[in-house]
């Protein structure tokens, strides 16, 4: 396989902390700024790493989850990484997925937030031109991933309809989207035997609590946990109970077969 170059890497991430790798792999419409406040808890017993997928600089014949995984696995090559724990929301939650199935003698721990790969109530490559360009639009679209609209920062809104007000940009989006809704996790998930928890807004209206229970009857050591008054993005929306969970996942002793009992938060 031809190596990718390692700029495409380093142009803008987060890398903090030492101990156990943790990766934090943001979604479509994210970047790392998402975890920034997961990546301050974690620095102070884990080596936090948060790569910004090369979303808009690929040409569009690699606008596909594949060529991200691709991505993630020269990542994780070039800097030498082994025993991982992926951190994954959305369309990155179905990246983790697939490179945990490809690669699992590289991955420790995987753990979703409102990933992608089964199943979304999302229509963004179908919406029209005169949609794309109303303001009040986008605002009501972005606002559906959060519990309280009201709370949505208003720099989410204002980076993505700039982003789809770019015709490239928008084609390289719906590209995605429907290679995310092609390329099904369905057909492996019962092979990966990984410690995995499902850290889920109960709120969550882009990929509801149900996506999460089946995630959970695919994934044979799994965990979930739901967050009350969380929508898609709970690591924004409550970060400190986002973060506290986390923590707790994370330590050596959980890496045993998880109770099949639904927990709530």
């Amino acid at each position: 396989m031809t190596k990718l170059s390692a700029p495409i890497y380093n142009q803008t991430y987060i890398n903090t902390g030492a101990g156990p790798v943790v990766i934090l792999l943001h979604g479509l419409f994210g970047n790392f700024s998402l975890w920034k406040k997961t990546a301050e808890a974690l620095a102070d017993q884990y080596h936090v790493i948060v790569p910004r997928f090369p979303i808009f600089d690929l040409p569009i014949h690699n606008t596909n989850i594949k060529y991200l995984v691709r991505v993630l696995e020269e990542f994780i090559e070039w800097n030498q990484l082994k025993n991982v724990t992926l951190v994954g929301h959305a369309i990155g939650g179905q990246v983790a997925l697939l490179f945990t199935y490809t690669h699992p003698t590289l991955v420790e721990k995987l753990v979703l937030t409102g990933s992608a790969g089964l199943f979304e109530n999302s229509n963004f490559d179908e919406v029209t031109p005169s949609e794309i360009n109303d303001y009040d639009f986008i605002q009501e679209k972005v606002r559906e991933a959060f519990h309280e609209p009201e709370a949505t920062p208003s720099h989410f809104v204002e980076e993505i309809y700039a982003t789809v007000q770019n015709i490239p940009k928008r084609l390289t989006i719906g590209s995605f989207i429907r290679s995310s809704k092609r390329n099904s996790v369905t057909y492996f998930l019962n092979k990966i035997d990984h410690p995995i928890l499902l850290l889920w807004g109960l709120e969550d209206r882009i990929t509801p609590p149900e996506v999460a229970m089946h995630f959970h009857d695919y994934l044979q050591n799994s965990e979930i946990k739901f967050m009350e008054q969380c929508g898609h993005v709970p690591m924004v929306e409550s970060p400190e109970e986002f973060n506290k969970h986390l923590l707790n996942f994370l330590k050596p002793s959980t890496g045993s077969i998880y109770s099949p009992v639904i927990k709530y938060f």
